[in-house]
């Protein structure tokens, strides 16, 4: 996997410098020497580089007027070069202003050959994530092309501009929008253009699990823990070790997990229930809400400390009536897909259908065209384009604004109701039309339990206050 990596030794000493290549070499890298800071720079720009390992002290040009060198004219090369520093017990401090100043990491004298071979490792998959990021840029440029993101609208180009810039780093990001947008492709996206690639992306939908098992499945148990405990459970975090974890519908998650989620991130470590020890975890976490953030900490359904934790990079995807300038060429990449899912040859989308999709309003987003194209796909013969035949029976019909004024299941709503008593009223109705049955009445509303039972005690405590 070393084969195409370059890794240029810049060493004054000839003993140390034959020993380095030689190790390195054996490793499975392409190596090439220099023997101080003028000769390794003159290589580097001649013969590119992706890891640079260097002596501190040098005639010439030393260590850091080498690493100097990359910092100010390290432009033109063709991909970032990471700067890796030997330097002798004296000197450790030295070397930790140098990693301030861009160096990647530093190795004591006499090298320790397991810490190099890791740092070399290390340095190699970032080298391969930087060129992976440079490929998109420029397919961003050309196209409007991100990862499986696709669209050339301003909206969508700044939202690529910010992802470029943050994936590969290893900051929390929060990402918020409307049911369908494409959160979770944000989130994927940011991983597959991060240093954490080639570890696992684990998401899970917190308003998806029941309130009593949210903590053993994002946090894991063991065995005897609590009743049903039978076996030892690995959380989300251990499975997602070294990768992403994306905590999606953020808000839905139960306070009390919230402040535990909290204390994983600040400490980096977590405890299993029923555990008595704490392990390190190394995982970047992202969030994910189709709530407005400040409304949810508002409301208390989002701790504002956690919100203030998680949401050092907000990334905010519009819904799509708003950007249908992009439509035509995400129906196109879903086609491409839709085809490859199902074995299919369907050649295109037909300007008729284009045009009725550009006028229709997606109340689903993103994820409603999805539905929509890969029914067409299906419907639609090989070597054929889709056309309006392969919509949906009805698509893009108005729907009836309400329901018969004598229909005895209708939520009478009048101009001058506000949306939170609108919203009452249709679930208090509900609630009615199942006899009280929370489960039923949660999946009528498309809401989880969860958030049914939230607004239920919100209604209470409103009543208690004006009864006060």
């Amino acid at each position: 996997m070393n084969s195409g990596v370059k890794v240029l030794i810049v060493e004054d000493e000839p003993h140390a410098l034959m020993g380095l290549a030689e190790l390195i070499s054996g490793w499975g890298y392409r190596t090439e020497t220099a023997h101080d800071g003028i000769e390794g720079w003159e290589k580097a720009m001649a013969w590119n580089p992706g890891i640079v390992v260097t002596d501190l002290k040098m005639p010439r040009l030393d260590g850091l007027g080498l690493l100097a060198k990359f910092a100010a004219e390290g432009s033109s090369l063709t991909a970032k070069t990471a700067v890796v520093l030997l330097t002798a017990q004296g000197s450790i401090q030295t070397a930790v202003d140098a990693m301030k100043l861009g160096a990647y990491d530093y190795v004591l004298k006499p090298v320790d050959a397991p810490r190099l071979r890791n740092i070399l490792a290390n340095a190699a998959r970032q080298r391969e994530t930087d060129v992976e990021l440079e490929v998109a840029k420029r397919r961003l440029r050309e196209s409007g092309v991100l990862g499986s993101m696709v669209g050339t609208s301003k909206a969508m180009r700044e939202i690529f501009a910010l992802i470029e810039q943050i994936a590969p780093s290893n900051v929390s990001v929060l990402i918020t929008g409307e049911s369908g947008t494409g959160k979770e492709l944000v989130a994927r996206t940011l991983h597959a253009l991060s240093p954490r690639k080639p570890r696992p992306f684990v998401a899970v939908n917190c308003a998806a699990i029941p309130e009593t098992l949210i903590e053993s499945e994002i946090f894991g148990h063991e065995k005897g823990s609590f009743t049903g405990a039978v076996e030892r459970r690995i959380g989300c975090f251990e499975l997602a070790a070294g990768g992403t974890l994306l905590l999606d519908e953020l808000a839905e998650m139960p306070v009390g997990t919230q402040a535990k989620l909290l204390r994983v991130l600040e400490e980096r470590k977590l405890r299993r229930l029923g555990a008595r020890n704490e392990i390190d975890v190394d995982v970047r976490v992202l969030a994910a809400t189709n709530r407005e953030p400040d409304d949810a900490v508002e409301s208390g359904h989002l701790r504002s400390d956690l919100f203030y934790r998680l949401n050092v990079f907000h990334i905010h995807m519009p819904p799509l009536r708003t950007h249908l300038e992009d439509l035509p060429a995400m129906a196109e990449a879903m086609l491409d897909e839709m085809n490859e899912k199902h074995g299919r040859k369907v050649s295109g989308v037909a300007p008729s259908i284009l045009d009725r999709m550009i006028a229709y309003h997606w109340p689903g987003n993103a994820r409603e065209l999805r539905n929509t194209i890969e029914r067409a796909v299906i419907l639609c013969p090989d070597s054929a384009p889709l056309d309006a035949g392969h919509l949906p029976p009805g698509f893009g019909k108005a729907q009836p604004l309400a329901p018969a004024v004598d229909d005895a299941s209708a939520v009478p709503v009048r101009v001058g109701n506000t949306v939170d008593e609108a919203e009452q009223l249709l679930i208090m109705r509900t609630l009615e039309a199942t006899g009280q049955n929370k489960t039923r009445a949660a999946e009528i509303l498309g809401v989880s339990l969860k958030t049914l039972h939230n607004k239920l005690k919100e209604y209470s405590q409103t009543r208690e206050q004006q009864s006060a």
